[in-house]
Parts: C-alpha cells; sequence; structure tokens
C-alpha cells in the first residue's frame, strides 16, 4: 500500500466487491485465515471509520465486504476511496466475478434468490447487478473471474494475492489456459503459444501434460519456443515497471494453447522460472496455476 500521509504505517486494506455468489465470503475467510481483519456488509461510507479503528487497534491488515446492499453504493464507494487517499491511503480494491451460467448455478443450488431478482427471475437479478457495478468493476484493481475456480482454487489465488509479508511490489500469476474452454476474463497480458508444434499429435506425448519433462522438452526444444520466452521476457522488463509506477499490484498473465494442456503448461512454467533470473524482475513474487489441466 503507498502511504504517504498522516498514517504511516497505516494498516493495508482490501475492499472486496463483485457480484453475488461470485464467492466474496470465500476470499473474505481467506484473508481472515491469513490474520486479516475482516467486516461484512460495511457502508462504504464507515471505511475511513474502519481504517481509524484498525489503525488505533495496530491491524496489520484489514478487509471489507461491500456490497449493493450498501444504497448508492457505487457513488458512496468512490467517494470513501477518495476521502482515504487524501489522507494518503490507497485500498486495494478487489472484483469477484463469474459467468451468469454459474451464477444462476450457484444460486439454485443454494435454493436462494438472487439479491437483485425482485419479482423476475435470477437472471434479471444478475443483469441488474452488473449493470449497477459495471463502474467499480472498471475502477477495481484486481478482477477475478470465479467460473472456474472450487473454494480451495480461490483461496489459493487470495493467500498468492495476499499471503505475503508486505504489499509492496508487483505480484505475477500467470495461469494458463485452452482456448477452446475461453480466455481467462481476469488477464491483464495474454500469450498464445498456438504456434508452436501441438503434442498432442504426437502418440506417445498425448497422455502427458507441460508438467512431464518429455513434453517440456519437446516444446522447448522448438527454435521458436525460445524466441518467444526471449521476447515475452523482454516485454515484461519494458511493461511491469510501468504497470508498477501506475499502483497496479498485481498482474495476470494467461498463456494458452488449444487444450491448457502441453504447450502452455511449459512454457509458463519456464517463463515463471526464467523471471527469476533477470534483474528488473526477480523481485517480484511470481505464482502459476494451470486452469484446464486434466479437463479432458
Amino acid at each position: 500500500m503507498t502511504d504517504t500521509g498522516e498514517h504511516s504505517g497505516a494498516p493495508d486494506i482490501v475492499i472486496i466487491t463483485g457480484m453475488s455468489g461470485a464467492g466474496r465470503s470465500t476470499a473474505a475467510k481467506s484473508l481472515e485465515d491469513l490474520g486479516w481483519f475482516v467486516v461484512d456488509n460495511l457502508p462504504p461510507a464507515l471505511l475511513p471509520t474502519m481504517l481509524d479503528l484498525a489503525d488505533r487497534a495496530s491491524l496489520a491488515g484489514v478487509a471489507a465486504i461491500v456490497d449493493v446492499r450498501s444504497r448508492a453504493f457505487s457513488t458512496d464507494l468512490k467517494s470513501a476511496i477518495s476521502s482515504l487517499g487524501a489522507r494518503g491511503v490507497a485500498p486495494q480494491v478487489l472484483f469477484l466475478e463469474a459467468s451468469d451460467a454459474v451464477l444462476v448455478r450457484r444460486f439454485e443450488n443454494v435454493r436462494r434468490p438472487q439479491p437483485m431478482q425482485g419479482a423476475g427471475t435470477i437472471l434479471d437479478g444478475i443483469a441488474a447487478e452488473r449493470e449497477l457495478l459495471r463502474a467499480v468493476r472498471g475502477d477495481s484493481d484486481i478482477v477475478l473471474d470465479t467460473s472456474a475456480l472450487n473454494v480451495h482454487e480461490l483461496r489459493d489465488r487470495m493467500h498468492g494475492y495476499f499471503g505475503g509479508d508486505s504489499m509492496t511490489g508487483l505480484r505475477l500469476n500467470i495461469i494458463t489456459f485452452g482456448f477452446k474452454y475461453g480466455l481467462p476474463v481476469d488477464a491483464d497480458l495474454v500469450a498464445d503459444c498456438r504456434f508452436l508444434p501441438n503434442p498432442h499429435w504426437v502418440p506417445e506425448l498425448r497422455p502427458m501434460s507441460g508438467l512431464d519433462a518429455p513434453v517440456r522438452e519437446y516444446v522447448l526444444g522448438q527454435p521458436a519456443a525460445s524466441a518467444f520466452l526471449d521476447a515475452y521476457l523482454a516485454l515484461l522488463d519494458a511493461t511491469l515497471p510501468g504497470f508498477e509506477r501506475e499502483g497496479k499490484r498485481y498482474v495476470t498473465i494467461a498463456v494458452g494453447c488449444t487444450g491448457g494442456k502441453h504447450r502452455s503448461v511449459a512454457i509458463a512454467e519456464e517463463l515463471a522460472a526464467r523471471i527469476a533470473g533477470i534483474p528488473g524482475l526477480a523481485g517480484h513474487d511470481v505464482s502459476v496455476s494451470h486452469r484446464d489441466l486434466g479437463r479432458e
């Protein structure tokens, strides 16, 4: 957290918001497990008050779940964040979302209505909430799509974002995916590995993944793979310092191939390993996850 005002040494603050049913409670519980103090359903106008109380209690990190149950939601939240900024405090806003189909299924599974559906359908409520949250989503520091994440995977993401000893520096999340399953909507940068020969068409490699040495050697042994890694690392070396100067703390790099099993996995693992060897990038925390591995 950037801290330049009267609150020197103030707690880190995370605002958790987003779509109902997208995992806000799980995200909050994950922060509690990390020792953060979490407040649910906090009206945005009370965020400065929460900061004062947390500061007096010497809490290291505080989080607030803020949602559309708070009236004048979007305006109040922007005003509260501006108020904190005037005091030298920059809260991190985490926005959780999921696809319409996943949200409908989640609400049907728990047999409760969508908070904004009124007399309409669950989809009506989802559409109304998306529209209300559109501006907040655009201003958020992290937009995380939980459609393909289970509870444990969401907790892992939260630990990756907020589990370090410090909120300084960039945290890089490299996620692999299959284009046939759709792009990760929370990606900041996307790398396409489909230009490389596909191990799927090599019978002895087909049942393996990019985590297996034979596939890794096949993919990384391609001259184009080495050229691509060199070029992409140069791109990161040029762009990540700019992200950091602009106050961005978390960067998601999506690496894709057709099925998210062979080429993207091998390239992503190698990319993460090489980042540690580049002086300008070595100080960043890096995590790797494989969204679609095992999906076939």
